[in-house]
């Protein structure tokens, strides 16, 4: 591939490409719904296995725990299922859309300093985008399997020592809140995530070989060595060297840093 250059003798910074937070809402309002749909699932089971057997005749049985347990297996099976489905629609839907929105990001920012670029699916990005999904399909398949694994813990020592319903349902809106959270944080790490690892391979693609670490300034608990790295130029090819790690801008979790890439200069009025 011919290396990009922009015209005149200096080398020219371009802006950042930043994740787009239209993308980010959707992909944390969709991860959302998946997880309240489970969440009224397991209500409503453990609202009818509680009316059949409060805690006073489930203390009478001989094995409760047994039998509990083997509902909940019942209950993991279909909603892993259900998350495997939904995994991989959503994984490849929120990879399209990131893909299609650094890329106009970035042609615009290359326009801004007067270039004009053509992206298509090369070798590189194709590893890329591939990994995006991926990492998706994992972490949504996670969401499930931990929410799904702390109700079964509720559950059962619900069972053993007595809890009412009201108890139960106390827990499981607090396990809810928790498993929400967690789903909202993945949105966001992994929007700024997946941006990056686009635009890195982009610019790699077009020969871009040097950019400058930009901190967002936008964390209540900054990273020392991200903030000290604001302003200071790196190879893209293997990242700057923080916190014991190569790592890249908006890679580390709840990173929100960015790169601005620079693009070399020539002169015009050289043969």
């Amino acid at each position: 591939m011919t290396k990009l250059q922009a015209p005149g003798a200096a080398p020219v910074v371009a802006r950042s490409v930043k994740p787009n937070a239209g993308i980010e809402a959707y992909y944390r309002k969709q991860l959302e719904a998946l997880v309240a749909e489970m969440q009224a699932s397991i209500a409503y089971w453990l609202t009818a296995q509680w009316r059949d057997k409060p805690p006073e005749v489930w203390a009478m049985d001989a094995s409760p725990a047994a039998e509990l347990r083997k509902v909940m297996r019942q209950l993991t099976n279909r909603w892993m299922k259900r998350f495997d489905s939904g995994a991989d629609k959503l994984s490849k839907l929120f990879a399209d859309k990131t893909l299609k929105a650094s890329d106009v990001a970035m042609k615009q920012t290359l326009k801004d300093i007067g270039l004009t670029v053509q992206f298509k699916m090369t070798p590189l990005m194709q590893d890329a985008y591939s990994a995006i999904i991926g990492e998706q399909v994992g972490l949504i398949r996670s969401i499930a399997a931990n929410h799904l694994a702390q109700v079964e813990t509720v559950v059962m020592q619900g069972v053993q020592t007595g809890r009412d319903l009201s108890y139960m349902h106390d827990q499981l809106r607090a396990r809810f809140g928790v498993t929400k959270r967690r789903a909202a944080l993945i949105a966001r790490d992994q929007a700024n995530k997946a941006t990056s690892t686009i635009t890195r391979v982009r610019q790699l693609d077009l020969g871009i070989t040097t950019a400058r670490w930009r901190h967002s300034s936008a964390g209540k608990e900054p990273r020392p060595e991200h903030v000290a790295a604001n302003g200071k130029t790196y190879d893209i090819r293997k990242g700057m060297y923080l916190e014991g790690v190569w790592t890249w801008p908006g890679v580390e979790i709840n990173c929100r840093c960015t790169s601005e890439p620079i693009i070399p200069g020539f002169d015009d009025d050289d043969d």
